[in-house]
């Protein structure tokens, strides 16, 4: 598979047939969570202070990734909810302010921002960092299908429903949002190429009840399959573990120089010694100006 060169494939939503029963397993990878030592800030890599915004999927919110947003504080990081609001609304409006947020936490840290995006939220994500990739730090998709709509059957009817409530809230003018027909900054920033120059981590099931998982790879040595559910990315302590490594990776290579600086302690505030000759010449220059 050739690595995603555009931010997204936005196409007609096509049905795939795969079962969402499973995602009733999802409570399952959250009891996983809390009785790893992932969550509890063992055995992971540190954050110091770099800004996260972690952004929810469709139909959700910010406030099931608060498990999320409090490790991320535990090891380190400085997080921030997406403030997008409930995503089932028109795709450019979630994204003008999710860029706000990103902004936010750029003025207040003066640090690149790292999004984490679930499901529909990596999507946006990956928008934002085509809109402001000087801001961007690094981008985590979990179960995006950033390669194209292909969805549960259930899914599909509820995009339908979100689709129709959208064209009756926005009026006749504009019948095409919320399809691909769309002219609307949205669609034509999916349409954009991807910065080379930000860090991309796909993180995907096999068992995705949701949408197509084929449709959430990069294709290359960036993804990272783990086992679980769709929903359950989100409390996945493999999904965790990955998400501290990747950040740490991307956070190293924002100011490699800091590295350098707490490598070398025993340089700190160390000033080299002058010559026994120019401490003598300073001395006398200092006798004289004082005279």
């Amino acid at each position: 598979m050739a690595r995603m060169n555009t931010v997204a494939v936005v196409d007609t939503p096509q049905h795939v047939d795969i079962s969402l029963w499973r995602e009733l397993t999802c409570g399952v990878e959250y009891c996983a969570l809390k009785t790893s030592s992932v969550y509890y800030g063992f055995g992971v890599p540190k954050g110091n202070g770099q800004p996260v915004v972690v952004v929810p999927g469709f139909l959700g919110n910010d406030w099931y990734l608060i498990e999320m947003y409090l490790w991320l504080q535990r090891i380190g990081y400085k997080p921030y909810f997406s403030h997008i609001g409930h995503n089932a609304q028109c795709p450019d409006k979630l994204m003008h302010r999710l860029l706000n947020t990103v902004n936010q936490a750029y003025a207040a840290t003066g640090k690149p921002v790292h999004l984490v995006g679930h499901s529909f939220g990596g999507v946006l994500s990956r928008g934002v960092a085509v809109r402001k990739p000087e801001r961007i730090g690094s981008v985590i998709t979990l179960g995006s299908p950033f390669g194209g709509v292909r969805v549960n059957p259930w899914v599909l009817w509820a995009i339908a429903q979100v689709r129709h409530r959208t064209h009756r809230n926005v009026g006749k003018r504009h019948k095409d949002c919320f399809t691909d027909a769309c002219a609307c900054g949205f669609l034509c920033t999916m349409n954009n190429t991807f910065p080379k120059s930000i860090p991309h981590t796909a993180v995907y099931t096999k068992t995705d009840g949701v949408v197509d998982w084929q449709v959430c790879l990069n294709g290359d040595e960036t993804d990272i399959e783990v086992t679980g559910t769709h929903v359950g990315l989100a409390w996945n302590p493999q999904v965790f573990r990955a998400i501290a490594d990747r950040l740490h990776d991307a956070c190293r290579k924002e100011r490699p120089e800091e590295l350098i600086f707490m490598e070398e302690p025993h340089r700190r505030g160390r000033r080299k010694a002058l010559p026994a000759k120019r401490r003598v010449r300073s001395a006398k220059s200092t006798e004289a100006g004082a005279a």
